[in-house]
């Protein structure tokens, strides 16, 4: 079988099952994620040594240069992270079904009801880097609401990504849905993936700016994600000390390869003498590289803090590591006009005391999601309550931030007469809609 037909094939058997799985009862649907779930604990080992063979295999690429640490830090799963693999599964599972719910609700006219109800996208196409909990994430959240999924994870979490898949794949066979979660590998799949128009209805990918732009170039599939997730972390004049240094180390510190890590680090210019200096040592005390504005280098270098000096790129650049940029601003109009300027509409958060101020930042940051007084990793499906995520959307579509189950779900409008006709509404003196919402 040449590449292009086991393309073809996995494409179709998904469309297949999607089919199957739109008509799925929850209960059913449960008991599958149950499986995976208890699945993954009976095979720990096998895991774990797969994964194993991904970190030795990266660790190798990073000493070449050829791959970077943080994308090589994503691919441990711990123990604790097989147990996390579980909990997502099992948070998953306990959401309500997303599926037929009815949304609104019209009489047209006597005995002519038309309703609103959601129902599942169909297939889906996930392709991401690195994390193999990925595999499990999207699969969870695809299987729930209805829809069948083809994912390509990146070759550097090869095994894992293979593991995981065999684990969920045997579930499904037993299920009758075998394909209803495919995976390709290669780039050349990818290629072709994006050639079946007619049969995937959605991509979301994860990964660089050039990476999803290519695939947006690349395909008449419509496409939610985003490129990429440049931060930021604005400390304004009125704020409280302790919670401007905690939230900011928290922001860069808790996971830096985080799409929901701060790249860009904007401080009130009231607060040159003040907080700036113990921001700077604390985050120095913690190895991360700082870059800044003039204004920052020249109180650093008053401090003998290493701060090196922020050229223009700077601002735009998601450093995923311990790398942050820094910026005196002179207002908190300016602070909001750098963000919508340089920051991907990702996450965005203000530190202030001043809850006028904050109602502005809220107002006024165009992003997907934007905070007040708490760190950005917050920023994730499953700290959401959503089960999971299969992404983060910066789209302004049908699905923004987080994208859990509701952003898997469209709809459909359902009409039920009593072998009602057009014409009577139609032509000179036609008869009336009630259009009387339920």
């Amino acid at each position: 079988m040449s590449e292009q037909e086991s393309i073809s094939t996995i494409v179709s058997l998904a469309r297949k099952r999607a089919l199957q799985l739109a008509a799925l009862p929850n209960e059913e649907k449960d008991k599958l994620l149950a499986a995976i779930s208890q699945k993954i604990q009976n095979n720990r080992d096998e895991i774990a040594l797969a994964n194993r063979k991904d970190i030795d295999a990266a660790s190798d690429l990073v000493a070449k240069g050829e791959l970077s640490q943080a994308l090589a830090n994503r691919l441990n799963l711990s123990d604790d992270k097989i147990d996390q693999l579980s909990a997502y599964l099992d948070s998953v599972l306990k959401l309500d079904d997303p599926i037929g719910k009815i949304q609104y609700e019209v009489t047209l006219d006597d005995g002519l009801e038309l309703s609103r109800v959601s129902c599942p996208i169909g297939v889906l196409a996930i392709i991401f880097e690195s994390r193999p909990e990925v595999v499990i994430q999207v699969s969870a959240l695809c299987l729930k609401s209805g829809n069948a999924v083809i994912l390509k994870g990146g070759s550097e979490a090869l095994h894992s990504n293979r593991i995981l898949f065999s684990l969920i794949s045997s579930v499904l066979k037993d299920f009758g849905l075998e394909g209803a979660v495919g995976m390709i590998e290669t780039r050349g799949h990818v290629s072709d993936l994006l050639k079946h128009d007619k049969q995937i209805d959605l991509i979301i990918p994860r990964g660089s700016n050039s990476f999803v732009k290519y695939i947006q170039d690349n395909t008449r599939i419509p496409v939610l994600g985003h490129s990429s997730g440049i931060c930021h972390l604005f400390v304004h004049n009125n704020c409280d000390n302790k919670k401007a240094v905690e939230i900011t180390l928290d922001a860069k510190l808790d996971y830096p390869s985080a799409c929901n890590a701060i790249e860009t680090l904007l401080i009130d210019r009231e607060l040159e003498d003040d907080i700036l200096r113990e921001i700077l040592s604390a985050l120095e005390s913690k190895k991360v590289e700082l870059k800044g504005c003039s204004k920052t280098v020249d109180h650093a270098n008053r401090w003998n803090i290493k701060v090196q000096a922020a050229s223009d790129e700077d601002w735009s650049v998601e450093y995923g590591d311990l790398v942050l940029s820094i910026k005196i601003v002179d207002s908190v109009d300016e602070a909001i006009d750098h963000i919508n300027q340089y920051g991907s509409h990702h996450t965005d958060t203000i530190v202030t005391e001043d809850q006028k101020i904050a109602d502005a930042f809220f107002e006024r940051v165009d992003s997907a999601c934007v905070f007040h007084n708490a760190s950005t990793r917050f920023s994730d499906g499953f700290v959401f309550g959503l089960g999971a995520e299969v992404g983060i959307s910066t789209n302004k579509t049908h699905a923004r931030g987080p994208v859990g189950l509701e952003g898997l779900v469209i709809y459909k409008y359902l009409l039920k007469g009593k072998g009602h006709i057009k014409a009577p509404f139609s032509g000179k003196n036609p008869k009336p809609f009630l259009h009387k919402i339920h």
